[in-house]
């Protein structure tokens, strides 16, 4: 474990040293003048014991031996001083970690378990590994004109609040009905299993009201004549959100994705369109509000 750091003067770090670290992943700790914290990326919010045992080793030798998490599911190693940034970054890159998820560009993607969930209709934990892969690593030399968060939510319980993010995808499970298998039943397993209530009997048959219906899948197969089936694993993207400061919500594409290479095609779209026609200094809802958010959506729906 770290020194207490008793009777040892703080180091006097440049303010440019400290702009460099951060981006890098170590943050001032406004504590200890000579102190950073180290974010440590998860890829998608889930790691081995192993890694586990790693970090914690990290914070033991190179930190207080702390550890905590971040809201963005990056985990935090507590008061490194100055000098032990550079073993740190060496320790991690040598057990296959790293650190960073600062600065204008792709931040590290958020996940909820929609792999695991209950409710999940796609999987989160592939899809976000996927997207650091392509996006956070693949751009991470790409200056944006600010940060962009991406965040993958598994259904529309949006734990992850996929809305929110500059960039937000949300697991769909689109209904299909088969009106003509519809036996009119009065006790109707649809209408029973729709949790927006967009489900009933219209004209003795069932009808999903699709400006209600936000494609949660709970009512897919649930009929015991067949009469609702699904398209199979969909995504819907929001564009546009952000919370801080100032807050907003996204706005969802007028389509749902069914195709993945399609759906990650869309989202690279948008970095680009980001890069390219966003001013320094806002954020991707600006550059959507100041260009229109038809013209956007054109542009990213675009083949």
């Amino acid at each position: 474990m770290n020194d207490t750091r008793k009777n040892i003067p703080p180091v006097i770090v440049p303010a440019e040293e400290i702009a460099r670290v951060k981006g890098l992943g170590f943050l001032r700790d406004k504590t200890t003048p000579d102190c950073f914290n180290c974010r440590v990326l998860t890829v998608n919010g889930k790691i081995s014991t192993e890694k586990a045992r790693i970090i914690s080793e990290a914070a033991d030798r190179f930190g207080n031996g702390e550890i905590a998490m971040t809201t963005r599911l990056t985990i935090e190693i507590q008061k490194i001083p100055y000098k032990n940034i550079d073993p740190l970054i060496e320790f991690l890159n040598e057990n296959g970690l790293e650190s960073g998820g600062t600065g204008p560009k792709v931040r590290p993607i958020v996940s909820c378990k929609g792999t695991t969930c209950t409710f999940g209709l796609c999987d989160t934990f592939a899809l976000s590994e996927e997207i650091h892969e392509r996006f956070y690593k693949g751009y991470h030399n790409t200056k944006l004109p600010h940060k962009f968060k991406i965040a993958v939510g598994g259904c529309p319980n949006n734990c992850v609040k996929p809305d929110i993010n500059d960039l937000g995808i949300i697991g769909q499970r689109v209904p299909v009905i088969s009106k003509e298998l519809c036996k009119g039943c009065k006790a109707c397993t649809v209408e029973k299993a729709c949790p927006m209530n967009a489900a009933s009997l219209v004209d003795g048959k069932i009808n999903i009201d699709t400006d209600i219906c936000n494609n949660c899948g709970r009512c897919v197969e649930k009929c015991p004549f067949k009469v609702i089936t699904s398209y199979g694993e969909g995504y819907r993207i929001y564009i546009g959100g952000r919370w801080g400061k100032k807050t907003a919500r996204g706005i969802p594409l007028g389509k749902v994705f069914t195709s993945k290479e399609e759906l990650l095609d869309t989202v690279e779209k948008a970095i680009i369109l980001f890069r390219d026609k966003g001013i320094a200094g806002e954020r991707f809802g600006d550059t959507i509000h100041r260009l229109g958010f038809e013209s956007v959506e054109k542009e990213l729906l675009s083949k």
